[in-house]
C-alpha cells in the first residue's frame, strides 16, 4: 500500500483486512473511549514500528475505536484534530530520532468514529525507542524489545537505501560531467598533493569504486542519484526529482522548473534561479548608516538543500522542493528529521544517532558538499544570528516531510536590537526570542528564562520582545561614551560618510565623531583623534586629502 492513504473508503477496506487479519503482531487495538495514557501510545509505537521492520512491512496500526477482544466497533473520542496533531510532536520528542505517525486517520464505520495511527516500521539497522526503551510484542502482550530482535535489527545496516545497487545500470549511464565534478570536489577537500596525483592516475571507474559509489562493478543508488544521466533516471525505483517555485505576492505561481539527476549540481542549477536582491536595515540605534547585505547568505542555501539531498526518504518517492516567495524561501523533502527537534540539534554536543543514507551522507562530505561534523544546522543558525535576522523555521506538522524556511528579512526591530546588545547569547536563547518574535508558543519555564533576562514583557501567550531595550542600549550608550568604540568603528563611519557624500573636512568628521568619542578624553585629546584616524586610514590607501590646509582640506576615497 501506499504511506499515505487517500480518500476513506481506502481507509475503511484498510481497516476491514486489519480486523480480519486479528493475530498480526504489527496490529494492535484498543477501544480507547474518551482518553488514553500516552505512556501507552508511546510504547505501543516503539513496539508496532519494531515488528513491521522484523516483518519487512511499512507501518504498523494502532487502532482506536475497536474493542481488543472481539472485534467489536464502538468508536471512541480521543483528541480532536488539534490533540492529535499534538499528540504527533509529543511522540516526536521521546522517539528515537524523532520519529512520528506517517498520519492519523480519521474515519467513519457504522456510523462511529475510528482512529488509525500509522506507525513507520523503524529505519534498517536503527531500532525504535520510547524514552530510550525499545519494545516488542508477543501474541497480545507488550513486551521489552528480546536481544534476539534487537540484534536482528541492528544487522540491518546493507538495507542503507543509497548503497543498494541498481540493476541494469553501469557507468555508461553516468553523466561525465557531473564525475568531473566529483573529481575536482574529492581533490579539493582531501586537499592532499599525493592524493591529487593518484585520483589523476585513476579512470572514472576506479575512482568511483575507491569512494565507493560502484561495489563489485555495479552502480549503487547513490552513485546515480549524484552522478547519473537523467536520460537514464528510470533505472531507479523512484526516479528523484526536484523542483523550484517562484511564487507572486498573491501566491500565484509566477515561474517553475523541474530538475532531475545528477543532484552534484542541484544546487548551482537552482541557485541560478533564486533572487538575492540587496536589503538596507538598521541592525541597532547606534549606527548613523543602515547595513547592507544580501538577503541570502549562499552558503547557508547550499547547505540546507544539500541536507535535503542527504536525508530524503527516497524509498517513498516524492520530490525535493524549493519554494520561493518575496522574502522567503522554503526547502521541503520526504523523510522525518532525525533530531527529532531543533532544539535537539542546537546542542554543542550532537551528533545523529544514524544517517538514513550512509553511503550517500559519507559521499557528500568527501565530495564536499555537506558539513563534517553535523554542525551544518549550528552554522546556519550562527549565520543569521550574526546578521540579526530571523531564525529559520523547521516544520515537521506533515507527516513524513520535513520544511525549512529561511526570511531574506528583518521582522522585528526590538529582535535586532537584543542580538545587537546580547552578542554572547548562545544558540538556544536566540531561538527562544525568535519565537517570540514570531508570536509562536513557548513553555512557562522558557518565559521564565527569559523573563531573568529582561528581554520579555506581557503575559502569556501575548507576550513579546521588550520596548525596554531602547532604555538599556541608552544605558549602552552611556557606557560607550565612558569608553569608546575602537578605531575600527570610527574608520567605518568616515568611509561610510565619503561613499555618501563624496568628500568632508576635518569639521565634518567633528561632527560625525565627536559624541562617540570617550567622555574620558578632554578636546585636545578628542581632536587629535580624529586626526590620527584620518592619517592613518590615509597611510592605508583608503583615503586621500586634497588642499594643502590641514584644517580646510576636503578628504576624499582613494579611487
Amino acid at each position: 500500500m501506499n504511506t499515505k492513504l487517500i480518500n476513506e473508503q481506502d481507509l475503511i477496506d484498510k481497516l476491514d483486512g486489519l480486523i480480519n487479519g486479528w493475530e498480526n503482531e504489527t496490529v494492535e487495538f484498543k477501544e480507547a473511549n474518551k482518553d488514553y495514557d500516552k505512556e501507552k501510545i508511546g510504547r505501543y509505537f516503539s513496539a508496532l514500528s519494531n515488528e513491521a521492520n522484523l516483518k519487512n512491512l511499512q507501518c504498523g496500526w494502532l487502532i482506536f475505536g475497536v474493542k481488543e477482544k472481539n472485534r467489536e466497533i464502538v468508536g471512541t473520542d480521543y483528541r480532536e484534530k488539534k490533540g492529535l496533531d499534538k499528540l504527533k510532536h509529543e511522540i516526536s520528542l521521546q522517539s528515537t530520532g524523532g520519529i512520528s505517525f506517517v498520519e492519523i486517520y480519521e474515519v467513519h464505520k457504522e456510523e462511529k468514529r475510528i482512529l488509525m495511527f500509522q506507525i513507520p516500521a523503524a529505519t534498517a539497522g536503527i531500532p525504535t525507542g520510547w524514552k530510550d526503551q525499545y519494545y516488542a510484542r508477543e501474541s497480545d502482550s507488550l513486551v521489552p524489545l528480546s536481544l534476539e530482535k534487537l540484534d536482528r535489527i541492528r544487522q540491518q545496516g546493507s538495507r542503507d537505501w543509497s548503497k543498494q545497487i541498481i540493476r541494469g545500470a553501469t557507468i555508461q549511464h553516468l553523466n561525465k560531467e557531473a564525475i568531473s565534478i566529483a573529481r575536482k570536489n574529492y581533490k579539493d577537500k582531501m586537499n592532499r598533493p599525493h592524493i591529487s596525483d593518484e585520483i589523476d592516475n585513476m579512470s572514472d571507474e576506479e575512482f568511483l569504486t575507491k569512494v565507493k559509489l560502484i561495489q563489485d562493478g555495479r552502480i549503487t543508488n547513490a552513485c546515480m542519484l549524484l552522478l547519473g544521466n537523467e536520460d537514464y533516471d528510470y533505472l531507479m525505483d523512484n526516479p528523484p526529482e526536484a523542483s523550484w517555485r517562484l511564487y507572486d505576492l498573491d501566491e500565484s505561481i509566477k515561474d517553475y522548473e523541474i530538475f532531475k539527476i545528477p543532484f552534484i549540481t542541484l544546487s548551482d542549477r537552482i541557485f541560478l534561479k533564486i533572487r538575492n536582491l540587496t536589503y538596507r536595515y538598521m541592525p541597532n540605534q547606534l549606527t548613523l548608516f543602515p547595513s547592507e547585505t544580501k538577503q541570502y547568505d549562499m552558503w547557508l542555501l547550499r547547505e540546507l538543500l544539500n541536507n535535503c539531498i542527504a536525508h530524503s526518504n527516497y524509498a517513498i518517492g516524492g520530490r525535493i522542493n524549493i519554494d520561493e516567495e518575496n522574502d522567503q524561501i522554503s526547502f521541503r523533502n520526504p523523510g522525518t528529521f532525525l533530531p527529532g527537534s531543533i532544539e535537539v540539534a542546537l546542542q554543542k554536543n550532537y551528533t545523529p544517532p544514524f544517517y538514513r543514507n550512509q553511503l550517500l551522507a559519507e559521499t557528500m562530505v568527501n565530495f564536499n558538499m555537506i558539513d563534517t561534523q553535523s554542525m551544518g544546522i549550528r552554522k546556519v543558525f550562527k549565520i543569521l544570528k550574526n546578521k540579526y535576522f530571523p531564525m529559520p523555521d523547521y516544520d515537521f506538522s506533515v507527516g513524513n516531510q520535513v520544511s525549512v524556511t529561511v526570511y531574506g528579512k528583518v521582522l522585528d526591530e526590538n529582535y535586532c536590537q537584543v542580538l545587537f546588545e546580547h552578542p554572547n547569547y548562545d544558540l538556544q536563547t536566540v531561538f527562544l526570542i525568535d519565537q517570540v518574535q514570531k508570536h509562536r508558543r513557548i513553555t512557562s519555564e522558557q518565559v521564565k528564562y527569559l523573563r531573568k533576562l529582561n528581554i520579555i514583557e506581557g503575559r502569556m501567550p501575548n507576550i513579546y520582545i521588550s520596548a525596554e531595550v531602547a532604555k538599556s542600549l541608552n544605558e549602552k550608550e552611556q557606557y560607550v561614551k565612558n569608553k569608546g568604540f575602537d578605531d575600527a568603528f570610527y574608520k567605518e563611519l568616515i568611509i561610510k560618510y565619503l561613499k555618501q557624500f563624496e568628500s568632508g573636512t576635518r569639521n565634518d568628521f567633528r561632527n560625525l565623531l565627536w559624541d562617540k568619542l570617550p567622555d574620558s578624553l578632554d578636546d585636545n585629546q578628542k581632536e587629535n583623534k580624529i586626526r590620527n584616524i584620518l592619517y592613518s586610514l590615509n597611510r592605508q590607501g583608503i583615503i586621500d586629502r586634497v588642499g594643502k590646509s590641514a584644517k580646510y582640506a576636503k578628504w576624499v576615497l582613494q579611487n
